[in-house]
């Protein structure tokens, strides 16, 4: 993948939001903040609160170099360290560590505005944030749903954002995601697939790969055995697949579920369409829990967290592994780069493409 520039002044901005000040988000930014490689990366733009921060870096046993400012504050043109914009909102007093509760929820989801608000502003290059507790974020926004619906009610967005897993180099991405089993069946259309197809195409050009290689696993055992255990391989997946290699996106399939995996782990292609949540999270957190980043992508900018989540249990021993954290600080970091450059021409776009196809394809499928 391509390398972020190194020179201070071409550096991609980021905007880093706090997460749940009960969990590991504390001594996981303290500890982001001090790494040489993130800071060579990306200038950054920190949201939360001095003593938040200074309890998280007592924790992880760090002392980041940072300037802080008020929220009122202009931002600094320099950010060759770091900049804290401190809310003051949260003294860490008042929160009991690994525990539920609406003023932890308040503290990300006042964070994580600030710093959408600066990338909308054109402020920064892309997003990051450490880990949120769903639990907490209701208590304290009773509408939120997930980060996507809560960042795109917020920016204003009504376009198409996903959730991507990357774990290195290797790509997931998912046509459902957090709705019930036995609600998905209906979910997979041609259509879905089509869509997260371009979309998981342009997420990883925008990371740096030129030529992406998209794996499409199958829905049914087997990959439904020629129609023995399901025709959706057949009557829709196929299709679709087919559909998008018309369209110029570099992808196959389907493939059974339980071997796909294993094919892009040895090179085979860089990322895997699965068609369900636990599909394609059971093998990426198999395959490195701890350094797992979570993209939220289709978004005008970039915008990516740790994998895993506010990991109650260890909060405050200070033994939180932050490769993840760092892993999404430097994925942030190549993707904002990337927005600064003129974009490469992608593949042929999805609606010529479904024009040019029209009178044979299904559109009740």
């Amino acid at each position: 993948m391509a390398e972020s520039p190194h020179d201070p002044a071409d550096r991609p901005v980021i905007a880093l939001a706090m997460g749940d000040p009960a969990g590991i988000s504390p001594e996981l930014t303290a500890r982001v903040l001090a790494d040489p490689e993130v800071l060579r990366a990306a200038g950054l733009i920190v949201i939360g609160d001095r003593r938040v921060l200074e309890d998280g870096a007592r924790i992880a046993g760090v002392t980041p170099d940072i300037a802080v400012i008020a929220p009122e504050a202009p931002r600094p043109r320099d950010l060759s360290r770091p900049v804290l914009i401190d809310l003051g909102t949260l003294d860490p007093a008042t929160v009991a560590r690994g525990r539920i509760s609406e003023a932890g929820g308040r503290f990300a989801a006042g964070n994580y505005r600030h710093a959408l608000a600066l990338a909308a502003r054109g402020e920064a290059d892309a997003v990051a944030f450490t880990p949120f507790n769903k639990a907490a974020m209701r208590l304290a926004v009773p509408d939120y749903d997930d980060e996507i619906a809560f960042t795109a009610r917020f920016i204003g967005f009504e376009g198409q954002a996903k959730e991507f897993n990357v774990l290195e180099g290797l790509w997931n991405a998912r046509v459902t995601s957090h709705v019930p089993l036995s609600g998905v069946a209906p979910l997979i259309t041609r259509g879905a697939i089509l869509d997260n197809l371009t979309l998981t195409d342009q997420a990883l050009r925008d990371s740096g790969l030129a030529r992406p290689r998209i794996a499409v696993a199958a829905l049914n055992p087997h990959a439904g055995d020629g129609g023995n255990f399901g025709r959706e391989e057949i009557d829709i997946i196929g299709p679709a697949v087919e559909e998008a290699k018309a369209a110029g996106i570099a992808c196959d399939g389907p493939f059974p579920s339980d071997t796909v995996f294993l094919r892009a782990r040895r090179g085979d292609f860089d990322a895997v369409l699965t068609m369900f949540h636990d599909q394609g999270q059971i093998a990426m957190k198999l395959i490195g829990f701890e350094q797992g980043v979570t993209l939220l992508g289709g978004f005008p900018f970039p915008i990516c967290t740790p994998a895993h989540g506010t990991a109650y249990e260890i909060a405050g021993q200070g033994v939180a592994h932050p490769g993840a954290a760092r892993n999404a600080l430097l994925l942030a970091a190549r993707m904002g780069a990337a927005r600064r450059r003129p974009r490469p021409e992608a593949a042929t776009s999805l609606a010529a493409a479904r024009e040019a196809m029209r009178p044979g394809r299904d559109t009740a499928a």
